[in-house]
């Protein structure tokens, strides 16, 4: 048999796109593809029944609602369909002390001049005896404590969603069957490589069913069957910075009206979550394995459930980390097969967006050519790694010492980065952000100083302002979110109007 060169392979008109795998990824994957470029391609997705989805990523942050806008998406038909509520935030508690709390909320807080953002001015207002918290200067934090909520155009603010994940792959599945992608059922048993080029050439199911392809996108979670199995790509681990390695998860009731923010609860050697649907709540308990064991785990997560369980626990590992190419050779990886930071911020299913928007801008129509694979694999290592930082963030601003997990938190080395960032705002309460990171100031002042790193020192600029001109200015943005919140409907009243109003 002939074997293609690889100039030949190279400089081939990709047309025929394989995903390995469904769930979240999968879907997310095909949705997309069969959208913006459905009509020059031949999309076939593999997937099983027999292969279960983890079904953890419930909660997600505002760029969602972009991609969703993208695919065509009424939101509520989405909603309704995804049984989903509105998140504005999350709510931290004991993190960087035992029985404190605080929102990392979306949205902007304050007002801001061209030479200070507004954090500046509210260390000064602390210093002058104004004791407002942080997050009484931004709607959506004002909103989510008070459990109110207005969405689409007309509440203005900067929200995401909690929904069933498993619904959401189901929503964008029928999606993507609708624009014409093929659907397999089967698991994959080989994967046949090109012995010249070295590329993916086909791969065979279960079934004996061969699937060859130009360009092949693994979405088969953790195993990535593709990219390690096949390609033996390596994978850089953050276990040693991130000290979280395993999680259990089960799914209760609902618990009353649904909180408009997602809950992270910190326990002795880990955390809980809690995520509030319309039809029931996901709950789990991400812990660190050294410290405790899977048993210990899954009777605190069960002693502290808002309402009675309606699935079994379930434990899984999971190594931090990412692929160290996550594009090679014709095989492209997304979601979990592409690495896996931490669930602390709601990134799993950004990350899966992020790599799909990533793709479409560098899809390779006439050829796979090193330059784009390049620059894909370098715009995915400073996104991962700039998501490591803020990840890592909440577990070293701890003045926890009360267990052996906060402490080895609290004296653990951190990236160069991240120790300089820390460092900057302590010392100046500036925070320097590059503009395509994905956490911005708001984020990252939320949590340092809701974490405890409240700076010594603010920029001069403010101190131009006398005391009554601080109050003013300070007293006028606050009353302005608060008659905007106070305008606003209850986020259940919100959720049956919007989800029946069709």
């Amino acid at each position: 048999m002939q074997t293609t060169s690889q100039e030949d392979n190279k400089n081939k008109k990709i047309q025929r796109v394989v995903i390995a795998g469904g769930g979240s990824a999968g879907w997310m994957t095909a949705a997309s593809l069969s959208k913006l470029l459905g009509k020059s391609l031949d999309i076939t997705l593999i997937e099983s029944e027999e292969i279960g989805r983890i079904g953890v990523g419930e909660a997600t942050i505002p760029p969602l609602r972009t991609f969703n806008e993208l695919l065509g998406i009424n939101e509520q038909h989405f909603m309704k369909t995804v049984r989903g509520t509105f998140k504005l935030g999350i709510e931290f508690k004991n993190w960087g002390r035992q029985n404190d709390s605080y929102i990392h909320s979306f949205g902007d807080t304050g007002r801001i001049c061209w030479a200070g953002e507004f954090q500046h001015f509210y260390l000064a207002g602390l210093k002058k005896g104004i004791k407002d918290e942080f997050g009484a200067y931004c709607p959506e934090h004002a909103a989510a404590k008070a459990g109110k909520f207005l969405g689409s155009r007309d509440g203005n603010l900067d929200y995401a969603y909690h929904l069933d994940a498993g619904l959401y792959a189901d929503y964008l599945k029928q999606l993507a069957l609708g624009k014409g992608v093929k659907r397999l059922e089967g698991k994959i048993e080989d994967v046949s490589i090109q012995a010249e080029t070295g590329y993916i050439q086909a791969l065979t199911l279960d079934n004996g069913t061969r699937v060859e392809g130009d360009l092949f996108i693994d979405c088969t979670g953790f195993a990535a069957r593709l990219i390690e199995g096949a390609l033996n790509t390596g994978f850089e681990s953050y276990s040693h910075l991130i000290p979280c390695d395993s999680a259990v998860a089960v799914q209760t009731e609902k618990a009353g009206e649904p909180r408009p923010y997602t809950q992270a609860i910190a326990h002795n050697w880990g955390w809980q979550w809690r995520i509030p649907l319309q039809h029931r709540v996901g709950n789990g308990l991400v812990f660190c394995s050294r410290y405790t064991s899977d048993e210990e785990a899954i009777a605190t997560l069960m002693d502290n459930l808002e309402s009675p369980a309606i699935t079994e626990p379930k434990v899984f590992r999971y190594n931090t980390g990412r692929r160290v190419k996550g594009w090679n050779k014709n095989c492209i990886a997304i979601g979990l097969a592409s690495g896996f930071v931490e669930p602390v911020e709601s990134t799993a299913i950004h990350l899966i967006m992020a790599s799909i928007l990533r793709l479409m801008k560098l899809f390779p129509h006439n050829e796979i050519s090193q330059a784009n694979i390049d620059e894909y694999n370098n715009q995915t290592r400073e996104e991962m790694e700039r998501i490591r930082d803020f990840i890592i963030l909440h577990y070293k601003a701890t003045e926890r010492d009360d267990s052996p997990f906060w402490r080895y938190c609290q004296n653990m080395e951190v990236p160069q980065t991240l120790a300089h960032r820390m460092e900057l705002f302590k010392k100046t309460a500036r925070v320097c952000i590059t503009q395509s990171e994905l956490f911005r100031l708001d984020s990252w002042t939320q949590v340092m100083m809701g974490q405890g790193i409240m700076p010594e020192n603010y920029h001069q600029i403010v101190d131009q302002m006398s005391d009554a001109e601080l109050a003013k200015f300070l007293k006028g943005i606050k009353g302005q979110v608060d008659a905007r919140v106070a305008d606003m409907p209850g986020h259940q009243e919100f959720i049956n109007y919007y989800c029946k109003a069709l």
